[in-house]
């Protein structure tokens, strides 16, 4: 059996990485096995509940105010109109509903709206997920009391690297809203982005961030850059070339090496990836998938291309009660 850990130094996490491919894919399928159906991926849908506009600097986003992508800024969107969505996600076989914002952090006018979405999403028998940047303390339990089951903040990268990302909010703000959403009794929902030109130290480093956390993230999104031209980071992908597939690979094995109860999603980027490399993700410990053609600003694979690969790899979607004790 193997017993969750915290005090994992990142010497250990880069030695992970290290390990020979094989070895490393192996013990990771090993480690998916003792606490999940390798059968079995979580259907989550992301909608953007407010586009564009984003005060931060996030040198990937598209949403930022401090780049020209061409998206145009859109307001908070009516509670109906979200329910809606979540009907729709649901009877598409969604088991989490995810409502993303692009702010800085929420502010307090817009609680009641999004208290209104939560509830109405919850009630229709959904997981809910918010990802609305920074929380403060009272923010967290007013979320919680409108139902919402997880809160998405991710740390994006590792600390060393972090800088070269953002500079709009620290690292510490990325924590304290953690710690206010654990606080809160809610479940966290936090990993990182890979392929921004950070180096396997870097990936190492945001590893051992989240598996040093005071509990591990109950879910944890891997993210493959979907580089955006007008932003800084998607620039200098577009020229660099992006992260290599089996780089990918052991990022995701090591992800759930470290944090061995957590759902590790299959994130943002899966437009690009192959059948066969959306196949190793999952044997090497990815168990969760975002479906729908959209991914807040971001293409997706569209429902049919998703059903057509659960069929060729023998997946089942994971029950909604698994997903919630997990």
């Amino acid at each position: 059996m193997v017993i969750p850990r915290h005090d994992w130094t990142l010497a250990e996490v880069e030695a992970l990485f290290a390990r020979p491919f094989m070895e490393l894919v192996f013990e990771a399928a090993s480690v998916h096995r003792h606490y999940f159906n390798p059968n079995e991926v979580q259907k989550s849908q992301l909608l953007s509940v407010k586009t564009g506009g984003c005060a931060e600097n996030c040198g990937y986003c598209s949403q930022s105010a401090s780049f020209k992508t061409g998206l145009k800024a859109e307001k908070l969107m009516e509670p109906t109109a979200v329910i809606a969505e979540a009907m729709a996600a649901k009877a598409g076989g969604a088991s989490r509903f995810c409502m993303g914002a692009a702010w800085r952090e929420l502010k307090d006018r817009d609680t009641p709206k999004l208290a209104a979405m939560i509830s109405g999403v919850k009630a229709l028998g959904l997981e809910t997920c918010a990802t609305l940047g920074m929380l403060n303390a009272d923010q967290a339990r007013q979320l919680k009391e409108a139902g919402l089951d997880y809160y998405n903040h991710n740390l994006d990268t590792g600390p060393e690297y972090y800088d070269q990302v953002v500079t709009t909010r620290s690292y510490q703000d990325r924590l304290d809203t953690l710690q206010h959403v654990r606080d809160a009794g809610m479940n966290t929902c936090c990993g990182g982005i890979v392929g921004m030109g950070e180096s396997r130290r870097d990936r190492a480093g945001l590893l051992h961030a989240l598996a040093t956390l005071p509990v591990h993230p109950d879910s944890l999104p891997v993210n493959a850059l979907v580089p955006v031209g007008g932003t800084p980071l998607g620039e200098r992908i577009l020229q660099e070339g992006e992260i290599h597939p089996i780089e990918f690979v052991r990022t995701v094995a090591v992800a759930r090496l470290v944090c061995p109860r957590s759902i590790v999603r299959l994130s943002a980027g899966r437009e690009g990836m192959s059948a066969e490399m959306q196949a190793l993700c999952f044997l090497a410990g990815a168990n969760s998938i975002f479906v729908g053609g959209k991914l807040l600003t971001t293409p997706n694979p569209e429902e049919d291309h998703d059903a057509a690969l659960f069929r060729m790899l023998d997946l089942q979607p994971m029950p909604l009660k698994d997903s919630i004790s997990a």
